[in-house]
């Protein structure tokens, strides 16, 4: 991003990205507890929670250097906090820096994959032709049909994802190490505004989307 602060700290519209984030999960129908990993120095999470409504949500100073490390240790952290989750329970993981999820994206996520025993993930089915490149020369094109952008939420039962990102520490995302597990994960379609902020042009298209909405 270029940006001075942590990108969760971004403002969009008033308020950090992490604050809409929140924001959204107390709104879900669905959502008994929020909890919010972070690194053990970071001193202005506090201040980005304030204006939330409803619910405070449990901070864990718990980061780690990688997203896995981070969600590995916040599992492992809400064994012993007042959420104590069980095996069975399941646990969403979100990025802090996709602010255009919605409450209803993540009750109908909830809703959805209530009776399935692996969980899944949002994600957007591939619309452009993609080509597998090398030494910047295009060695084959891809089946796009067969391809999907994977976003968050991720929801998984709590023992399964642990026991997986305990076995698989290379993955970037929860759905890899439970795919690496022997687990099939369901994806249901998500929406181009859950998009994570990943580069300036990023939050601008996110303001002017929301501007519009």
């Amino acid at each position: 991003m270029g940006a001075a602060v942590p990108k969760q700290y971004l403002r969009l519209h008033g308020k950090s990205l992490l604050s809409h984030v929140v924001q959204a999960f107390q709104q879900a129908q669905r959502i008994d507890g929020i909890a919010v990993v972070v690194a053990a120095h970071d001193t202005e999470v506090e201040e980005h929670l304030g204006d939330s409504i409803g619910r405070r949500p449990l901070v864990l100073r718990v980061g780690g250097a990688t997203r896995r490390d981070s969600v590995l240790n916040g599992l492992m952290a809400l064994r012993d906090q007042p959420l104590a989750l069980a095996d069975h329970d399941r646990v969403l993981v979100h990025d802090a820096a996709r602010a255009g999820i919605l409450p209803g994206q993540i009750d109908g996520l909830i809703e959805q994959l209530e009776a399935d025993p692996i969980g899944g993930l949002l994600a957007l089915p591939v619309v452009d032709t993609v080509k597998r490149v090398c030494d910047g020369r295009i060695v084959a094109t891809e089946d796009r049909a067969l391809l999907w952008l994977a976003q968050t939420p991720q929801l998984f039962p709590v023992g399964l994802l642990q026991q997986a990102l305990e076995r698989h520490p290379e993955v970037t995302d929860e759905a890899r190490a439970m795919e690496l597990e022997g687990w099939h994960p369901r994806v249901l379609p998500g929406t181009k505004g859950n998009l994570k902020v990943t580069v300036s042009e990023d939050l601008e298209w996110l303001s002017r989307s929301w501007e519009i909405r």
